[in-house]
């Protein structure tokens, strides 16, 4: 090997990766359409779902819970829905409460293992079937959930190819115990692993939950005083675009649109950055929240019928960057 391809792939393999990763995500999403049309006869008639939700707040969370809510009557079944408001001392109280209410299923949406896991397991201690969004719990029958593996992978390609292969980068990673946010933080790392001019400026920044964009905001500005050159920083990276959103403000703010912002949700907002090509937002992993939720009481309904689930129920995503991002929000139907 030449010491250019032993130091990691060159820009040309890197587009080339995402473009398959792109025709793979295309072709899935044909399947998924299939595999729902097959779903229409499923029933949840005389059931009662419980449907437990960290929080609601951020557009993700809203999108997978409503359309959670719709799909329980829209089968039939009468869905038993709760909100934390982000409130773990919350979360727990209620899911004792559904435990005890003796539901059919109980969807538990989101949450940090470590706090919901007890509660999920004592559910299914009681005989209650448990199913998860974005949730990795072995108490889970099913987990519905993008292929983060996958977001996270070609999220960290674009980034780097952007970059050149070579620069500083910042990183948010305040929410490492969410198996989402776990998950393409890991495969950010083990892209830019093969690419030793690209590197993680310590320490890393944490999010945080509420005051988000504020506080990404807050962060950026100061780091960027640290780091006043234009070329010092190449891009900022979170695991999921709320902090994207402060993030790319700050720049904005500072007139620092050299650098570009990498996120993962899908957000209208974020999306219409990445639209802008005056705007640093350099691409967002956009999931289809809506569909992750329907998804997830489809897969109560088989598995009250007696089917037999997978371990997890995959819905495509879409990687939205500066060239495909009018595609990507079409398809996503977001005006």
């Amino acid at each position: 090997m030449t010491k250019e391809k032993t130091a990691g792939l060159g820009r040309r393999d890197i587009l080339k990766l995402t473009a398959v990763a792109g025709t793979a995500i295309a072709a899935s999403s044909i399947l998924s359409k299939t595999a729902a049309a097959a779903d229409d006869a499923l029933s949840l008639k005389g059931k009662r779902v419980a449907i437990s939700a960290t929080g609601t707040d951020h557009y993700f969370d809203l999108q997978a819970y409503n359309a959670q809510i719709d799909e329980v009557k829209r089968l039939g079944g009468t869905p038993i829905a709760v909100d934390a408001g982000r409130n773990d001392g919350k979360l727990v109280s209620q899911l004792q409460t559904l435990i005890a209410q003796k539901p059919d299923a109980i969807v538990q949406i989101l949450g940090t293992l470590s706090v919901i896991d007890p509660w999920l397991k004592k559910a299914r201690d009681a005989g209650i079937p448990v199913l998860t969004v974005d949730v990795g719990s072995t108490n889970s029958v099913n987990n519905t959930t993008s292929d983060n593996w996958g977001i996270g992978k070609d999220l960290a390609l674009q980034l780097v190819s952007d970059i050149g292969g070579e620069g500083n980068i910042v990183v948010f990673n305040g929410f490492y115990g969410v198996t989402p946010c776990a998950i393409r933080y890991d495969q950010l790392v083990n892209v830019v692993k093969y690419f030793p001019k690209v590197k993680i400026i310590q320490p890393e920044l944490r999010d945080v939950i509420p005051n988000t964009v504020q506080d990404a905001f807050a962060q950026i500005t100061a780091i960027l005083n640290k780091y006043p050159e234009k070329g010092s920083i190449k891009a900022i990276w979170s695991a999921w675009d709320i902090p994207q959103l402060g993030a790319t403000q700050a720049l904005a703010a500072a007139g620092r649109t050299e650098i570009r912002t990498y996120g993962v949700d899908g957000s209208p907002e974020v999306l219409q950055l990445v639209a802008d090509p005056n705007s640093p937002a350099g691409a967002d992993a956009a999931q289809q929240p809506a569909e992750i939720g329907r998804t997830a009481i489809r897969n109560v309904a088989k598995l009250l019928s007696g089917q037999t689930l997978p371990r997890e129920t995959y819905v495509p995503a879409l990687l939205a960057n500066k060239n495909n991002v009018s595609d990507v929000i079409k398809k996503l139907g977001i005006g």
